[in-house]
This record gives structure tokens, C-alpha cells and sequence, in this order.
């Protein structure tokens, strides 16, 4: 018989003890009390509801007190920013507790006077500031206000400006009557702008740099004259960080001071202390294992003997980041230590912790209530198992960002339970993305022209009742004018069965009587349009068109070349093009390039009255010079035939002359003509254009430019008679709409055009 020892069975007595007094402890344990009820008592008038109070705290009638939960529900009470003193304790009540909450309240607005306001209408000033009646009164709002009315009489030209708030509290109902004072003082306009202690760069430069322009003829456009306090020290940072990127790192803006020289005029005077030049003396890495030393340096801009400036060493961190990022190492951090090395010269030292390579687990998408999580995905360049390239990263942000769905896309990398691994998580902020437009054009080709346009930039045609997150484009728009009218419904999928592959669609009804001053014309029918990227700047496109177009209300005396033209033809084509587009912007190009190639074929098995095919090539070049200077060639020639019957119906031909072509002469007056003078367009088109555009003030530019071209009437004639012209214009990018003006004068024309100048201009007007 095996026994106990004694030590075992003394531990087993106290355990079961132990367990029999336990259910007996838990009896006599002191629980805490109910609350029994909440109370609200009010130190001053009841500025805050006693619902919202309830609504914001923990405690609840029913349930047990705590002091903890107690000190929480004052923080979260001083949170809602409607009170000013919160006080809250328990009292006994037999075996519960009464709770009473003491609250004083902030007043609230129950009126905003504006005084002594003329030039801003009070109602204006009302829909900007913040405080409005039934708000809570803070005083940081009311300051936050004050600024917001002095920067509206600052765009307007008032600085001498002065506002002064004051708010009369009703302490029975804690109501406030706010008052803003308004004292605007007389209208200012910047008369010139002087520097002082300004050797590296001139006046011209300096200004250039500035948003804040003397008053000039456009000011009534480009609201130049105008001075901003908060303006000018922004400008005033440009003109410092102008200094230190050319290596005058201890720059100085001494002073800045507004001197009037009239009731309304004011000098701007400038001082500038600019300092020593520096250039770097000498360059170290440290800390770095997986690149050579002279791979760094081959990614740098700065080395020695270079100037030295903080966007170009900024860039250089930056590069270095990248080629790690590149490899997945997102937690590398790159330090740039400066010391001096002697009068006008620095050493630079990076120092570099490469951290350890990272692949990605996840990628988390927050903030898309409305988009589609895949219009999201779509768009990324990375993927879960990818090594998690922060280079990639970067372009994914940029391209949801193109997307112009979001007002905002964050981009950060977290940590998982896995090492090297990490989750990309992405927060966007959406906005609206659909618009109502109206407005008007006016040009030298179709004259006064209204419009109104519904677009949505993420359409769901599927997505019932709001229509909203797929990702595809919509757009109708109605155009009404002088002498055109259209009707465009349009609808596309960018990524037409989840591929890269654009799917669109339109209909449309057109007509127009600037094609010719001897007959109208009118086109309606469909188009579907199939789209391909084939890499980064080149893309295909596959278009199916069959439209009915007709030529009517022909003048009664015109020839029977256009007579024979009369009346409807339906048309059905298959046209295919190659597009590489290489320019840094889509508005104003300065480098890059834009290459269009296109066949076409109509009629035959497509069917239709039109037997036609031709082909096309125009290219644009653009050469970025120096003081902003831009100079493009742009070339294109096309040929189009019959391949059946040898009619090429008047509305297919080609034509040149007019705004977009040879500007000297009058829109398709260039290439065969009947006997009348009437343009009939050829079968064969070349031009080249070259133009070079320059500086004058902000938003404005002039233009030089040299047209020339032919039409020639039969198929592969490339000997037509060439007419040119040469010319200048301005280019106004204003907030009305962009402008252009061009006088071309023929320098070289045929028999049936004049040597006269001609004037072209295009005005487009949104609002």
C-alpha cells in the first residue's frame, strides 16, 4: 500500500478549504451601486440640451457606478466643445446612487451683425464665416473669421483693411449677439515693385517668382495689383528658396515694406541680403552594405564642387530612397549631415540605414463608400507577394489620384505578425464626381456657341439609384449656337471585362453651317470605340462608325459639282489608329511629343453608300527653351480615295485653312475650288506649322508662327500648290477660359485666295 507523504496531504486540506470558503467570500464581496437616477443641473442658462448631454456620456441609469467611467464622461463632455465647467458626482440613496451632472454651457449664436460693410455685400460675408446662428461662440472661430473677411477685401484690393468682432452674451439665456466691424479703408493697388541688395537676379527674375504682380492691363483678368499679406510672405519664401537652390544658402528678406505714393497707389519695396555662394567641398556614405559607394554617387546631382541647395539635396534623397524601395526596403532612412568646410563651401555626409528587405502581405482599402474596391485595385502596380516596392507605391498613389475621384489618397505601410513582410493600406477621401455646365464659346469658325453639360467621371450604369462607382465615364451634352447644333450621349468602360481595355459608345446628332457658306450639313448615328494601351505612352484604338449624313438648303445659284451633292448618304466605317503621346502636359506643353497614325476603310462588306478608304499621319514636337520659351513643329499629311465607284462624297474630302491649320487664309479656302470660289477639299493634304511662344506676364504668352501647306484634288498628289502665311498672336490662360488669338498673313497663295491678313481666335467661357 503506497501513502501520502504528510506535505501532500497538508496542501490538498488547505486547497479544498480554500474552496469551500470561496462561495462565501463572493457572498460578503461589497458590489458596486445602481445608479439610480441622472439629474442636470445647470450653472447659468441651459446652453446645452439635457438629451445631448445624456447622449455623450457612459453612465446610465440601470447600471453600476463607476468613477472611472464618471471621469471619462467629463472628458467626453468637454469634447463636444459646448461647455465650459462640467462637474459630476454621486450621492447615496439607500443601496443605489444619484448622479448629478452640474454643466455651465457655452453661449450659443443667436445673431452676426455685419457693420460698416459696402464693398462685400453682408449676405457674402454671412455664407464665409463660420459663425452662424445656433452655433456654439468660440473665440478661436471668431479670429478664424476676422482673417477669412480680411483676405476677401485683400483679393478685392483693400488693405488698409481693419476688422474687430465683439459678442454681447445674455447671461438670463445665454444667447450672443456677434458683431463684426468693418472699417475698409480705400482701395490699393500695387504701383511697381523695387528690390534692394538683388545682384544674382535681376528685377525680372525676382518678380517672376511672384504671384503678387504690379497693376497691368490684364489686371482685370489676372487680378495683378492686388496685394495679399498672406500672399506676399508665400512669395516672399519663393524668393528665399530662388536664392538657396542656386547656393546662396544664408539669404536674408530684411524687410518688406508697403509705401503709398497715392490715394490708391503703393510701392512694394523689397531688401535683400543674399549672402555667400556655396558649393560643395566634399561627399561621404556611410552605412551603406547592399550598394557601392560609386553607385550612390551615380545617382546624385550634388557632388563636389557643385552649388549647394536644399531642392536639389532633397532630390538626392529621394533618389537614394528610391533604388532601396525599389529592392522592398521601405524602412530605409537616409540622413543628410552638413558642415561647414571653409568660406563658401560645405561637406555633405549620408548617413544610410538600410533596414531589411520587405515583401507585401496585404493591400487594405478604406474611405470608398461610393467606388468600387476594384476600380481601386485596378489601378495598383503591385501585388500581394510582390517584394513591396515603394517606388510602385508612389506611381499606384498617382495613378488613383489621376483617377480625380478623391480630394484626398494616403498611402502608409504597416507591420505584420510576419517579419519581412508588410500591409500597404490605403485611405482616399472621395469627392463628387459628377458636374452640371454651362456656358458659351465664341470663334472665328462656328461663332457664338452656348452649351450645357452633365458629366460623371465614375458612372455605374448598373448602380441603381445613384449611379455612382464603377469607374466608367458618362457625358451628355447639348450644344446650341449660330451656326452648329449637337446632341452627344456618350457612355465608357476604361476597363471593359476587368482588362485593360477601354469599351466606349456614343450617339450624336450634329449640324453645322460653317463647313460652307453655300449649303448646311447634318450627321447623326453611333459610334463604338475600342481602346488598347501598348505601353507607357502609346496607345491603339479601334473605332466602328455608321452615321447618316446629309448636305441641304444649298443656295439656288450654286454649281453642279455641289448640286450633285445634295441629299442624305449613309456612311459605315472601321477606322484604326496608333498614338504615342510623350508630353509632359496636356495644356501647356513644353517637352514631349504626340505622334497620330490612322487607316480607314467604309463601305464594301460594312455596307452604306460610302466606298472610301484613306490613311493619315500627324506628329507634334516640342522643344523647351530657355526663359520659358517653346518652340513645337507640328506635321501631318492624309489621303483618301474611293476604292469602287471613284467618288469621294464633298464631306469626306480634306480642306486646310482656319484656326487650327493655315491661319492666314479663311477657313477650308485652301486647296480646289468651283468655278464660283466654292471650296470642294481634295483627296490629298500636307501641312507644317511651326510657332514659337514666349513669356510676357503671367498667364500670357506671344506667339510667332510659320503655316504652310496644299490640297491637291486627286488621290497620292503630293505637288498641289502650296499656300503659307506666317504671323503672331497672344495666348491668354485666364479664369474666364483659355484664349487665343492669332493674325496670319498669306505669304505664298494660289489664284483663288486673297493676300489679306486674317484673324482667328478661339474664346471658351465655364461656369
Amino acid at each position: 500500500m503506497t501513502t501520502i507523504p504528510t506535505t501532500l496531504r497538508i496542501v490538498s486540506a488547505a486547497f479544498l478549504l480554500l474552496l469551500t470558503a470561496l462561495p462565501a467570500f463572493s457572498q460578503t464581496a461589497p458590489s458596486a451601486p445602481i445608479v439610480q437616477s441622472i439629474e442636470v443641473q445647470y450653472a447659468g442658462p441651459a446652453a446645452i440640451s439635457k438629451e445631448r448631454i445624456l447622449a455623450n456620456i457612459r453612465t446610465t441609469v440601470g447600471k453600476p457606478y463607476s468613477e472611472p467611467v464618471v471621469e471619462e464622461d467629463i472628458k467626453s463632455l468637454y469634447r463636444t466643445g459646448a461647455v465650459t465647467n462640467v462637474r459630476m458626482f454621486g450621492e447615496p440613496s439607500g443601496n443605489n446612487i444619484k448622479v448629478f451632472i452640474v454643466v455651465q454651457g457655452k453661449a450659443t449664436v443667436s445673431e452676426v451683425v455685419i457693420d460698416g460693410g459696402e464693398i462685400i455685400k453682408p449676405t457674402r460675408i454671412r455664407k464665409e464665416i463660420t459663425a452662424k446662428p445656433g452655433a456654439v461662440l468660440n473665440e478661436d472661430t471668431l479670429e478664424a473669421d476676422r482673417q477669412k473677411i480680411i483676405e476677401m477685401y485683400q483679393k478685392k484690393g483693400y488693405t488698409d483693411i481693419g476688422i474687430q468682432y465683439k459678442s454681447d452674451v445674455d447671461a438670463k439665456t445665454g444667447k450672443a449677439r456677434v458683431t463684426f466691424t468693418i472699417s475698409e479703408g480705400a482701395k490699393t493697388e500695387i504701383n511697381d515693385i523695387n528690390f534692394a541688395g538683388n545682384t544674382v537676379f535681376k528685377k525680372k527674375r525676382l518678380i517672376q517668382e511672384m504671384k503678387t504682380k504690379p497693376k497691368n492691363l490684364l489686371s482685370f483678368f489676372n487680378k495683378s495689383g492686388q496685394l495679399s499679406a498672406t500672399q506676399l510672405d508665400e512669395d516672399l519664401q519663393k524668393i528665399k528658396l530662388l536664392y538657396q537652390d542656386a547656393g546662396y544658402s544664408d539669404v536674408k528678406i530684411i524687410d518688406s515694406q508697403v509705401v503709398r505714393i497715392s490715394s490708391k497707389k503703393v510701392d512694394l519695396n523689397i531688401s535683400i541680403s543674399e549672402g555667400t555662394k556655396y558649393t560643395v567641398r566634399s561627399l561621404g556614405i556611410e552605412g551603406n552594405q547592399l550598394a557601392t559607394t560609386e553607385q550612390i554617387r551615380g545617382i546624385l546631382q550634388m557632388k563636389e564642387g557643385t552649388v549647394f541647395g536644399p531642392t536639389q539635396s532633397q532630390k538626392d534623397i529621394k533618389a537614394i530612397e528610391d533604388s532601396y524601395g525599389r529592392l522592398g526596403y521601405a524602412d530605409m532612412k537616409v540622413d543628410l549631415i552638413t558642415t561647414p568646410a571653409g568660406p563658401g563651401a560645405v561637406n555633405l555626409q549620408y548617413k544610410i540605414e538600410e533596414g531589411v528587405q520587405s515583401y507585401l502581405e496585404r493591400i487594405n482599402i478604406t474611405g470608398n463608400t461610393r467606388t468600387k474596391d476594384k476600380v481601386l485595385r485596378r489601378e495598383l502596380v503591385l501585388a500581394p507577394g510582390d517584394v513591396y516596392d515603394t517606388v510602385r507605391v508612389d506611381i499606384s498613389k498617382k495613378r488613383l489620384e489621376g483617377l480625380d475621384y478623391f480630394e484626398k489618397v494616403e498611402t502608409y505601410a504597416t507591420d505584420t505578425m510576419v517579419p519581412g513582410r508588410k500591409d500597404l493600406n490605403i485611405n482616399v477621401d472621395e469627392k463628387r464626381t459628377g458636374s452640371l455646365n454651362f456656358g458659351f464659346g465664341f470663334s472665328s469658325i462656328d461663332s457664338l456657341l452656348g452649351f450645357a453639360e452633365v458629366t460623371q467621371g465614375n458612372f455605374d450604369i448598373a448602380g441603381y439609384p445613384n449611379f455612382t462607382g464603377a469607374g466608367q465615364k458618362f457625358r451628355l451634352k447639348l450644344q446650341y449656337g449660330a451656326r452648329r447644333k449637337d446632341f452627344i450621349l456618350g457612355l465608357t468602360e476604361p476597363y471593359f471585362m476587368d482588362k485593360k481595355l477601354s469599351l466606349g459608345g456614343e450617339v450624336y446628332y450634329r449640324e453645322a453651317d460653317y463647313q460652307s457658306t453655300v449649303y448646311s450639313q447634318r450627321n447623326y448615328g453611333f459610334a463604338t470605340t475600342l481602346r488598347k494601351p501598348l505601353g507607357n505612352f502609346t496607345q491603339a484604338r479601334l473605332e466602328y462608325r455608321i452615321e447618316d449624313v446629309g448636305i441641304y438648303n444649298l443656295d439656288s445659284d450654286v454649281t453642279s459639282a455641289i448640286r450633285a451633292e445634295e441629299g442624305d448618304k449613309l456612311k459605315s466605317q472601321l477606322s484604326f489608329f496608333v498614338t504615342n503621346d510623350t508630353r509632359d502636359s496636356g495644356k501647356l506643353t513644353r517637352t514631349g511629343h504626340k505622334i497620330d497614325a490612322g487607316v480607314h476603310y467604309a463601305g464594301g462588306i460594312l455596307g452604306g453608300d460610302v466606298e472610301t478608304y484613306g490613311f493619315s499621319l500627324e506628329g507634334t514636337q516640342y522643344f523647351s527653351l530657355p526663359w520659358d520659351t517653346i518652340f513645337l513643329i507640328n506635321a501631318e499629311a492624309a489621303v483618301i480615295d474611293s476604292w469602287s465607284n471613284g467618288n469621294v462624297p464633298i464631306f469626306d474630302r480634306l480642306y486646310l485653312g482656319g484656326a487650327n491649320s493655315l491661319r492666314g487664309f479663311d477657313y477650308r479656302d485652301v486647296g480646289p475650288k468651283d468655278e464660283l470660289g466654292n471650296p470642294l477639299g481634295g483627296r490629298t493634304m500636307a501641312h507644317l506649322t511651326a510657332e514659337y511662344t514666349f513669356p510676357i506676364v503671367e498667364k500670357v504668352r506671344g506667339a510667332f508662327f510659320y503655316d504652310t501647306g496644299f490640297v491637291s484634288a486627286d488621290a497620292y498628289d503630293f505637288g498641289g500648290d502650296v499656300n503659307s502665311d506666317f504671323g503672331f498672336g497672344v495666348r491668354l490662360d485666364l479664369p474666364i477660359g483659355p484664349i487665343r488669338i492669332d493674325y496670319g498673313i498669306p505669304i505664298q497663295s494660289d489664284r483663288f485666295n486673297d493676300s489679306s491678313g486674317k484673324f482667328n481666335f478661339n474664346v471658351g467661357y465655364q461656369f
